[in-house]
């Protein structure tokens, strides 16, 4: 079961997670005990927000409290309320965004894929009024118009695993070096991007660290020549869209609801740990189901 094994994976890194928390501050033991038998577990809490991103809900609130406190309310030990669950939510940022880039990013392959999406968190003609993300939030453009909110900035490999993230305004440059060097700092190998990452400046200095950025050429450009592999790989680069399509689509991580820039994060992050414990991702390979029929 899903459920299963997500807890499983988050309760053995919280146990690491909790004992390094212990050994390198200073906490009153009494308050310590006091606030946790008063609540969820962390790893219930974190459990809970990756499920609902598998579950078929569309809206968390009813998925708490129609599923985790109905269906759900025999595999988790103290239940709080919908209000006091959603103050709780901070809690688990910090350890869910380290559990995404430590424990749950994809296998280093030497080919990887960089892109960005657009995450809206109002309508355009509500931005003038809009407040929850008010000094957050910015204005952005991409190729189908106007937004106003944040870039998820990823890359994957060539199975449609994540290597890494970086969530930023909207108004942040997809070929940005800080932003660029973040997501693949783990990366070597050969990064395929589309024509927003065209920069020679981000070129030598992502060749310079072993990564070699390869793109298509613009009009003005003058063409060059490629290798028949590296044509290949760079014809494959629209499996980077279908995981971003999956991840706001199937996996929630956009959506004008949010009441709180915190949980707004947690919500984006949790939607990528979910889609880690995804059994089908998009790739660049036909499945091996295929193979085994044409065999």
């Amino acid at each position: 079961m899903k459920l299963t094994e997500i807890f499983y994976h988050v309760d053995n890194f919280n146990k690491n997670f909790e004992k390094y928390i212990k050994d390198h501050t200073i906490i009153d033991a009494q308050n310590m005990s006091k606030r946790s038998s008063s609540r969820s577990s962390l790893s219930d809490i974190m459990t809970i927000l990756i499920y609902f991103h598998h579950s078929g809900y569309r809206n968390f609130k009813r998925y708490y409290l129609e599923h985790v406190c109905v269906v759900l309310r025999s595999a988790f030990e103290g239940l709080v309320s919908y209000n006091r669950f959603v103050e709780l939510m901070k809690d688990a940022l910090v350890p869910l965004t380290l559990f995404m880039a430590v424990v749950r990013c994809g296998k280093i392959t030497g080919i990887g894929y960089i892109d960005s999406t657009p995450l809206k968190v109002c309508h355009n003609l509500r931005i003038s009024s809009h407040r929850v993300f008010k000094g957050l939030a910015q204005r952005g453009k991409t190729s189908t118009g106007w937004f106003y909110g944040f870039k998820l900035h990823f890359a994957i490999n060539e199975f449609g695993e994540i290597l890494g993230f970086m969530i930023t305004p909207g108004n942040i440059s997809d070929k940005k070096q800080h932003v660029v060097t973040q997501v693949t700092k783990r990366m070597f190998g050969k990064l395929f991007g589309d024509k927003g990452y065209i920069s020679n400046l981000l070129f030598k200095k992502l060749y310079a660290k072993g990564l070699k950025l390869i793109t298509r050429v613009q009009k003005s450009m003058q063409n060059r020549l490629l290798e028949m592999k590296d044509k290949f790989f760079l014809s494959k680069r629209g499996v980077i869209e279908s995981v971003g399509n999956l991840l706001k689509n199937k996996f929630q991580i956009e959506h004008s609801r949010h009441r709180s820039p915190v949980n707004f994060f947690v919500n984006v992050i949790a939607g990528l740990v979910a889609y880690s414990f995804a059994d089908h991702k998009p790739s660049i390979y036909p499945p091996r189901r295929l193979f085994k029929s044409i065999a």
